[in-house]
């Protein structure tokens, strides 16, 4: 019988005890079910004692030791640390904060455990057992995205991590090479190509093996509603990239512009920052933004190589000089008008009918 068959758990006593339950019933050791955990004593002891929290990650391994599943794990510790404080106020305050009915409608939130409600299954999500966790564990974030409302600048803290969470689900699921920047700039040459395939259907899986070779995991996930963001890397691991991507703009211009420039910060930029592409952070520095326009430059250059910047900066201005200068060197014609836009070329409603529009499934 599982953990969760066995024991009716009292939910005002720490998860450890319900552990030390199962292993007093199965005649365990703690030295047997750390090395199990591939824990040190002195980390399980902790978890017995209800001094360090169930994560999503100690949930998966109980569920793997002792047979109760992640979620009775998860749900064990969210009604403790409910039990133990925290304003009702405040909790709801939070479910708020989050695109819930987007997270609901994507199916993000899966379907609810047995006897929880939509906070538990929101910590769920996230892999903390607490409003309070929530907060340590994305407290960096949330006050770097703090942001202030403004026209250009909508995006709301909760919205974002939300959509940057399902990002990291998504990208640690799949396979990848180890990370070799290397491999990774070689590989850009063959996404170049890509650019120019019309079916999402098609180009995608295509860009995401490239990638993968190379250690990159590159995810498309939906933006819910008060995000803004378009794009943002960050190491899962010593081992693994991320490049997320919202498809926001559902153009190929925009799509493969901040591809590329993702990439650009994955190469040029150190391996401990996170770059999300959008928003406009509160701790903006004069050192940030240098490295934005290094990561633009960097896409310009992959997507127009030097060898025809001068033929791109005095292209005539017609539909047919565009796409015929954007089938000799080998990309979209999106993606050239896109550019003399940014360049200021040409006015950003002028030859959008050459820009490809996808739609989300």
């Amino acid at each position: 019988m599982s953990a969760a068959e066995t024991f009716s758990p009292d939910w005002t006593s720490p998860p450890g005890e319900t552990i030390s339950d199962v292993l007093r019933e199965r005649d365990i050791s703690i030295d047997d079910f750390a090395q199990k955990m591939q824990k040190s004593r002195q980390e399980i002891l902790e978890l017995l004692q209800g001094h360090s929290p169930i994560t999503l990650g100690i949930a998966r391994q109980l569920e793997k030791t002792l047979g109760a599943s992640v979620e009775f794990w998860m749900s064990r510790e969210f009604r403790y640390r409910e039990r133990l404080g925290g304003s009702k106020e405040e909790t709801n305050l939070w479910v708020q904060s989050l695109p819930v009915a987007d997270m609901l409608k994507f199916g993000w939130l899966g379907s609810l455990p047995e006897g929880s409600d939509l906070l538990a299954a929101c910590l769920l999500f996230f892999g903390v057992g607490s409003v309070a966790a929530w907060h340590r564990v994305y407290g960096a974030l949330e006050q770097r995205y703090s942001f202030r409302t403004s026209p250009s600048f909508e995006s709301e803290p909760g919205a974002l991590i939300t959509w940057l969470r399902r990002g990291e689900l998504e990208g640690s699921a799949m396979d990848c090479a180890p990370w070799n920047p290397l491999a990774f700039k070689s590989a850009l040459d063959s996404v170049r190509g890509l650019t120019r395939e019309r079916d999402p259907n098609r180009f995608l899986p295509a860009l995401q093996r490239l990638c993968a070779e190379a250690g990159v995991a590159v995810a498309i996930v939906r933006s819910p509603n008060g995000s803004r963001a378009s794009g943002a890397t960050r190491f899962l691991s010593k081992n693994k990239a991320l490049l997320l991507l919202s498809f926001r703009y559902l153009s190929d211009d925009q799509l493969w512009f901040s591809f590329f420039h993702e990439a650009g910060h994955l190469l040029l930029h150190d391996v401990k920052e996170v770059f999300v592409e959008g928003v406009k952070a509160d701790d903006s520095t004069e050192e940030l933004e240098a490295k934005e326009r290094e990561a633009n430059e960097f896409a310009f250059r992959q997507l127009i190589p030097p060898e025809f910047h001068r033929e791109f900066l005095a292209l005539p201005l017609n539909g047919f000089a565009i796409a015929r200068f954007a089938k000799r060197i080998g990309i979209a014609s999106g993606i050239v008008v896109g550019q003399l836009q940014f360049h200021r070329r040409v006015r950003p409603n002028h030859f959008n009918n050459l820009k490809r529009r996808y739609e989300w499934d």
